[in-house]
């Protein structure tokens, strides 16, 4: 707009003076012409008689030069160059060529004059005489006539930069209203919603939006198929590594050398690293496609822990590990009741692999100030120094080598907790454990 309003500034005083200076050489043109009308009917008046020159300066000579601003008229006349009558002043010859009129401008008596010089050759009995005359007229009237016409042309100019400038910001406004309505749908659109940009646009940037939905589109087929790559590859994995496993406890029941058995039980345990690593690689692409179209149903906090806890009794049963759940007995919240049950059944493994036997994983689900989920274990607790770095991805703290894990369950849980505008907070009990509430 700024460019636009500029280039309207520039052109106003172009057309200013655009203007004016031809006004100058009209009203200029207007004045020579008149005086050249005046010198030549003052020329025809003159005769030679018995070698004198007379000359009855005609009345028409002087009227036609009258102006509203009474501007003053000097005349000289010269025969052969001396000066005969008039304003000596004025008589400067030399400046003229005969029978043609010569124009310039000059003072006289401290006042700005239009000049005009012109001659005639007489020719008496026995004798030829050249008569020159110079006559001059002040501009005072065609100073008015300049003064308004560049009124006139400034007042022109004006409107013509205020036109230009209401448009300029008109025009400007226009486009950038469609540019930021575009700028607008790409700002709210999360990273899975690549469909194609329809929102109207000024014609000159539709080559632009075009190569911004070809690219959105190359982007969508690239994460669809790492998405379907890394379901099936998961999918594909988890289930041969099922078998590979009961074969192998199979064997191991079999086998009798110690070092044949421990073996054995390093093969189970990859296998079982391989499993989860597998499902949570699983669960980790289905919550980052959920994340971005959450789904929200009113469901009861205390109801979907409680439901999970019962299903995974069982596990945490083999592992002599006890699961209890205390905290308000309903918490109503509107959430993704798949995502949530996935980040808390991270949460609760993660406890139990952790857990020593013999002891139990607290849970507390509580509504106020915020709905929280909290859920403790007796193990040996996080790394003090490593609690800022556990939520990334494929990060496991340095004690957590000889257990089987890959890293990302608290990632899941705290992708689960942002996608609902929360967050997780890892800590140490006084007592002994690791407590993680994962916050709504």
């Amino acid at each position: 707009m700024l460019t636009l309003i500029g280039g309207a500034a520039v052109l106003a005083l172009i057309l200013f003076f655009a203007v004016r200076n031809y006004a100058v050489q009209v009203a200029q043109q207007g004045q020579d012409t008149i005086l050249d009308a005046s010198v030549t009917s003052m020329l025809d008046a003159a005769t030679i008689q018995d070698g004198t020159v007379e000359l009855d300066l005609p009345y028409a000579a002087f009227s036609m030069l009258a102006t509203s601003a009474d501007d003053r008229v000097f005349y000289a006349i010269l025969r052969d160059g001396k000066f005969l009558s008039g304003y000596e002043e004025l008589a400067t010859a030399g400046n003229f060529l005969p029978d043609s009129p010569v124009f310039q401008t000059s003072q006289i008596r401290g006042a700005p004059v239009r000049t005009i010089s012109a001659s005639r050759t007489l020719i008496g009995a026995n004798e030829r005489v050249d008569v020159q005359i110079f006559l001059a007229q002040t501009q005072d009237a065609l100073s008015e006539t300049l003064d308004q016409i560049s009124r006139n042309a400034a007042l022109l100019g004006v409107g013509f930069f205020t036109l230009a400038a209401v448009l300029s910001f008109w025009a400007t406004s226009a486009t950038i209203g469609q540019l930021g309505k575009l700028t607008t749908s790409v700002t709210r659109r999360g990273p899975q919603d690549l469909r194609p940009f329809t929102k109207p646009v000024p014609r000159e940037m539709v080559p632009l939006v075009s190569s911004l939905n070809s690219l959105v589109g190359r982007l969508d087929q690239s994460l669809t198929q790492s998405e379907d790559f890394i379901a099936e590859a998961a999918h594909r994995v988890r289930t041969p590594l099922a078998t590979v496993r009961s074969y192998a406890e199979a064997t191991l029941q079999r086998v009798d050398k110690e070092e044949n058995r421990e073996a054995m039980r390093s093969m189970i345990k990859a296998i079982d690293e391989s499993s989860r690593a597998a499902g949570q690689l699983l669960d980790h692409a289905m919550i980052t496609f959920r994340a971005d179209h959450l789904e929200r149903d009113a469901i009861d906090l205390t109801e979907l822990v409680s439901d999970l806890a019962q299903r995974l009794a069982p596990i945490a049963e083999m592992k002599d590990l006890s699961i209890a759940l205390r905290g308000d007995p309903h918490v109503p919240y509107s959430g993704d009741p798949v995502l949530l049950q996935n980040a808390v059944r991270n949460l609760i493994d993660n406890a139990m692999k952790y857990g020593p036997a013999e002891s139990s994983i607290e849970i507390t689900v509580s509504g106020k100030p915020k709905p929280q989920i909290m859920v403790c274990d007796h193990g040996p607790g996080f790394p003090e120094n490593e609690i800022e770095t556990l939520t990334t991805r494929f990060q496991r703290g340095a004690n957590a080598t000889d257990s089987i894990g890959s890293g990302l369950g608290l990632t899941i849980a705290q992708d689960v907790a942002m996608a609902h505008g929360g967050g997780i907070h890892l800590e140490n009990r006084l007592e002994g454990g690791a407590c993680v509430t994962l916050s709504l």
